[in-house]
């Protein structure tokens, strides 16, 4: 649970407190304008709908990102303080067009979400750790290149890969093909579909033909894809955790 069930943010939405709820449904954050998913603050008012990340709500002096950006003291801005000039996110490598963290001793942006993601989580079972880089030696599941603007995660194996530039992409490519709709995503086929532009070289349908070794190593994929969409993403909801339940028994 957050520590804050009502917040009000009076430098970005002064009429209304914000109300902490899990949404159903991805929404576009008003406060960094990117894709978001379960966790935020809404504005209760119908005709209103004003809403953030978390992140984006609750901002902390400066994110933890010693390890990845060493020497960066990074402040919260509302907009980007050099103007015009583009700025783009040094963790998911796309253009950041609201809120952001700005370092002010180097050339650092982060999207305030982006700035949240952890260094470091375990997959279960398993000795295997992710870990957060910004130099990678395999390829990632989705673009299938170990180079790209950006941090990635990488298991501790280094068998498993993904840009979480590419990730943000995939998921925003399934939103807009309606993958996440609640009455689309209970068909089988369409939870393959978009696991497959997950992961289009590592997902594939289950047959009767395949080996247990076969079988062993998807899981594992949708494994580490479920919980880079719940780190990137937030808490795992229902809409999304649906997609993965096709291949996790």
């Amino acid at each position: 649970m957050p520590t804050l069930l009502k917040i009000h943010v009076i430098d970005g939405h002064p009429q209304h407190e914000l109300v902490w709820k899990k949404s159903q449904v991805p929404f576009i954050c008003d406060g960094c304008k990117e894709l978001g998913f379960g966790v935020c603050y809404q504005c209760p008012h119908k005709k209103c709908n004003y809403i953030l990340h978390e992140q984006c709500a609750i901002r902390r002096p400066s994110p933890p990102f010693q390890q990845v950006f060493p020497k960066c003291n990074f402040q919260f801005h509302k907009e980007n303080p050099l103007g015009s000039t583009t700025r783009v996110c040094d963790i998911c490598a796309s253009d950041i067009q609201g809120f952001l963290y700005q370092c002010t001793r180097e050339d650092h942006d982060l999207h305030p979400h982006c700035a949240s993601l952890p260094p470091v989580f375990s997959l279960p079972d398993s000795n295997t750790e992710i870990y957060l880089r910004k130099e990678i030696k395999s390829r990632c599941l989705k673009c299938q290149s170990k180079k790209r603007s950006g941090l990635s995660y990488v298991s501790s194996d280094g068998k498993l890969c993904y840009h979480v530039a590419c990730l943000k992409e995939a998921c925003l490519e399934n939103w807009k093909k309606g993958y996440f709709q609640l009455d689309v995503i209970a068909d089988d086929e369409n939870k393959c579909l978009a696991l497959q532009n997950l992961a289009p070289k590592h997902v594939v349908l289950r047959s009767k033909d395949q080996s247990s070794k076969a079988r062993k190593g998807i899981k594992w994929v949708i494994i580490f894809l479920k919980l880079l969409v719940s780190a990137i993403f937030g808490e795992p909801l229902t809409l999304l955790s649906t997609l993965f339940q096709l291949y996790e028994n």
